[in-house]
């Protein structure tokens, strides 16, 4: 047996347990050091990522609170306008979203591709029964030290049903600095008793530097529509999206009657008296076609400078030139470009090669791209001569030729 060690001595075998802790220590240190590293490149990092922004349950901002001023709006009632958020934001965490197509609606309107967020019930103002506006379910963890911020639209897209509006807002939703709500809100028509304030309540949440939107194409024919967004914001930025009359108006039946089966025929619907040939405008399908009346209303409010109008004919020929007009106006960067799209033969529309929130690339629903009726060419003829004054003066209106009469 080995003599004892002096008295106090560790035994030796204990060295070597020594070392061993020490080590620990320093890889937990390192550890910890390269977890906080990495945390804070990550903050850095997801601040501009264009997620959905979800706050806390129960903490999205109150009227009345605070650091807000106010606005005037809605009938008999005020709406308080967030302030601009002052803190930069550190660290957003985005849900895993998919996309599905969405569910046909009986009056014909269209239909927003809805989020899903797997495991999280729907709450106020999102996709569940009863909801016109998809937006992320509240009770989410979306923000860890910056919940942003529900601002009324900066921009708007106002115009024109069958115009390709639908096409426009899911181009536009690729760029990491809009944030738009999906489906149609129909405020300034529908909803404007409800108040700003609800109409706030249905937008999406925002950072700093990012630009909220809508589009409900039917404001561009409700004569009381560019007077009530005039009152919520003399800044609003306002796009239209126009196509040619004519082929509107088709698309518009061919729409219809996809839910209506037993409808008159276009010819029928399309003159008030055949053997005249007399139009009938008060038929919405005619009657939305006639661009400069509905404008005349519209300058009445807000200067042509204001106003992006985009050509539904060039979406389709050229998607990227037309969003960067879209971009410039809206004071984006130009980040949506032609490496964003294909083009579908089969649907005969450009696609997104990666739509927002997937990694898939993603084509508008079925309801789009629908094959026309043949309509007897004399009543095509005679709609285009009824159209081309209106569409002469809209080209003085706009400065802008579309090419319809050519």
């Amino acid at each position: 047996m080995a003599p004892p060690g002096p008295a106090g001595a560790l035994p030796t075998s204990a060295e070597p347990l020594s070392r061993s802790i020490f080590r620990k220590f320093l890889l937990m240190l390192c550890s910890l050091l390269t977890s906080l590293y990495v945390f804070y490149c990550l903050a850095e990092r997801c601040q501009t990522l264009s997620g959905p922004v979800v706050g806390l349950s129960g903490g999205g901002e109150e009227a009345g609170a605070p650091g807000r001023g106010v606005l005037a709006g809605g009938p008999r009632e005020l709406a308080m306008w967030p302030a601009a958020a002052q803190r930069k934001p550190l660290l957003q965490l985005q849900p895993w979203r998919r996309r599905r197509p969405p569910a046909p609606r009986a009056n014909g309107e269209e239909a927003a591709w809805e989020e899903e967020s797997p495991g999280l019930a729907g709450g106020p103002g999102g996709s569940g029964a009863g909801s016109s506006v998809a937006e992320a379910p509240q009770g989410t963890l979306a923000l860890l030290l910056d919940e942003g911020s529900k601002q009324l639209p900066q921009a708007i897209i106002i115009g024109v049903k069958k115009g390709g509006t639908r096409a426009l807002l899911e181009f536009l939703r690729v760029h990491p600095d809009v944030r738009a709500v999906g489906a149609e809100p129909h405020f300034f028509d529908r909803s404007y008793h409800k108040g700003l304030a609800w109409y706030r309540d249905l937008m999406p949440r925002t950072l700093d530097g990012q630009i909220t939107m809508e589009k409900t194409p039917s404001y561009f024919v409700t004569r009381e529509a560019p007077a009530r967004i005039s009152a919520m914001s003399k800044d609003t930025k306002l796009i239209v999206v126009v196509r040619d009359p004519v082929t509107r108006a088709i698309s518009d039946y061919t729409q219809t009657l996809s839910k209506r089966p037993d409808i008159p025929t276009f010819e029928s619907l399309t003159f008030k008296n055949r053997t005249t040939g007399l139009i009938d405008t008060s038929w919405s399908a005619i009657q939305i076609g006639i661009y400069a009346k509905h404008l005349e209303h519209w300058l009445r409010h807000f200067p042509i400078r204001q106003m992006l109008f985009v050509s539904g004919e060039r979406l389709i020929s050229d998607p990227a030139g037309e969003l960067g007009r879209v971009q410039d106006f809206l004071g984006l960067k130009r980040i949506i470009t032609d490496k964003h799209f294909y083009f579908n033969k089969t649907k005969g529309f450009p696609c997104l090669k990666k739509a927002e929130g997937s990694s898939r690339p993603h084509c508008l629903g079925k309801t789009k791209g629908r094959t026309h009726p043949e309509i007897d060419r004399e009543v095509v003829r005679r709609l285009r001569e009824f159209y081309r004054p209106f569409n002469l003066k809209f080209y003085q209106m706009t400065g802008h030729d579309f090419g319809w009469d050519g």
